[in-house]
């Protein structure tokens, strides 16, 4: 398996939680399928807890595991500060062992995206399979592949997002380009972060796997997974061309 190489770009929580701080649509979508098929819950790549505490909040018994300790350790503080028991738990999403099963396992908000080669894929539904509870289901959510964006001129910059920096040092503004490996589906980006008023520019690498639709379908089915249902957004649309994200609701064949 290739090693995981997002490190550098999660080794602040605080950043992780302020650039996607208005990001919350996924919440209510993740809280009518626990209804609908039940607890416990496991989240994969769980990083600060930016959904597993919502829902911890409503009750729900949830897990978190991520490979991250700075994320993790984010997201116990933040647990603990709001008195909630969740479980967080650090360890790689393609060779985990819990002493539990899950009735809901998510794979969220693009992280499968870290997993670039057929054995990590594997190894991680392997997994999944292995904590899936009878009658569970498994979910992943991967935006849908946008040529506009795989083909942007790499030498142009593109505004990721901004936001106020925690140590108060002034606006944190991301811009990136990317390249697009078509021969292994990787999107290879560049975040480049200016803090405040410094002139120079720090950078970190986001390459992220690039899913097709029936390929991600493939997937799971030759994996030991059969496709209940496939939205197009979080809120519940059926998936169709230019729908803007993959959906996945699946469960394991016995």
């Amino acid at each position: 398996m290739k090693p995981l190489d997002c490190e550098a770009l999660y080794s602040d929580g605080r950043h992780y939680d302020l650039a996607n701080r208005g990001f919350v649509a996924d919440i209510p979508f993740y809280l009518e399928l626990i209804r609908k098929y039940g607890e416990p819950v496991l989240e994969l790549a769980c990083g600060t807890g930016r959904i597993a505490i919502p829902l911890a909040e409503q009750g729900i018994d949830v897990t978190g595991l991520d490979i991250s300790s700075s994320m993790l350790a984010h997201a116990r503080r933040k647990s603990a500060a709001k008195r909630l028991e969740v479980e967080w738990i650090e360890a790689d999403c393609r060779d985990f062992k819990l002493d539990r099963q899950f009735g809901l396992i998510f794979f969220p908000f693009n992280s499968i995206a870290h997993l670039h080669d057929l054995e990590s894929v594997e190894a991680c539904f392997s997994c999944v399979k292995l904590h899936l509870g009878v009658g569970g289901r498994f979910i992943i959510d991967i935006f849908r592949p946008d040529l506009r964006i795989l083909k942007r001129n790499p030498a142009k910059r593109y505004p990721v997002t901004e936001y106020p920096d925690p140590d108060g040092k002034g606006k944190v503004v991301i811009t990136e380009n990317n390249v697009c490996d078509r021969a292994t589906q990787v999107n290879r980006i560049k975040w480049y972060y200016r803090v405040g008023s410094q002139a120079e520019e720090s950078v970190k690498s986001l390459n992220m796997r690039i899913f097709y639709p029936q390929e991600l379908d493939a997937l799971l089915g030759y994996n030991g997974f059969t496709i209940e249902a496939k939205f197009g957004n979080y809120d519940r649309t059926e998936f169709v061309s230019d729908s803007p994200r993959q959906l996945v609701v699946s469960f394991r064949r016995e």
